[in-house]
């Protein structure tokens, strides 16, 4: 099934000019199609509105922190099962256990941490879409004629 996800690229990964053309790489080696891209420094204010499911949890103010540290870019993707292989090539969002279950992932290449993990990868469509709206608020999905 053709379908859509929005992919980040967190701030320590665009810090690191080798890494991130090597993520890049990784999207288009599994024929993955790049809808439309856009660099940005989050706000605190959108950071926390984009992790509000995380808050109150331990690591939310460390997620917000590394959010808001630099500019990242976010992504919309497309192809078949879109959602499912971005997840796939992302890994685990643990990167020491990425590091042994996935060795070649984005996540275990490229993670540093579990905060610092170098990718976000919508979880549903319905999180796609939610996620979508925020960062292309006068996109949509799918764009007309992109099926």
């Amino acid at each position: 099934m053709h379908g859509f996800t929005l992919a980040i690229f967190k701030p320590h990964l665009l810090k690191n000019p080798v890494a991130y053309s090597a993520a890049e790489k990784f999207i288009d080696s599994c024929g993955i199609r790049i809808v439309t891209r856009k660099q940005l420094h989050l706000t605190e204010s959108q950071a926390k509105q984009f992790y509000q499911a995380h808050e109150g949890k331990f690591f939310y103010k460390r997620l917000i922190s590394l959010m808001t540290s630099g500019p990242l870019e976010v992504l919309i993707l497309s192809g078949e099962n879109v959602l499912t292989r971005w997840r796939e090539l992302m890994g685990p969002t643990k990167v020491f256990k990425a590091v042994y279950s996935h060795p070649d992932c984005v996540r275990s290449l490229f993670g540093l941490s579990d905060t610092r993990n170098a990718t976000h990868g919508s979880d549903s469509e319905s999180s796609f879409l939610t996620e979508a709206a925020l960062f292309f608020p006068n996109q949509k999905f799918p764009p007309d004629g992109d099926q």
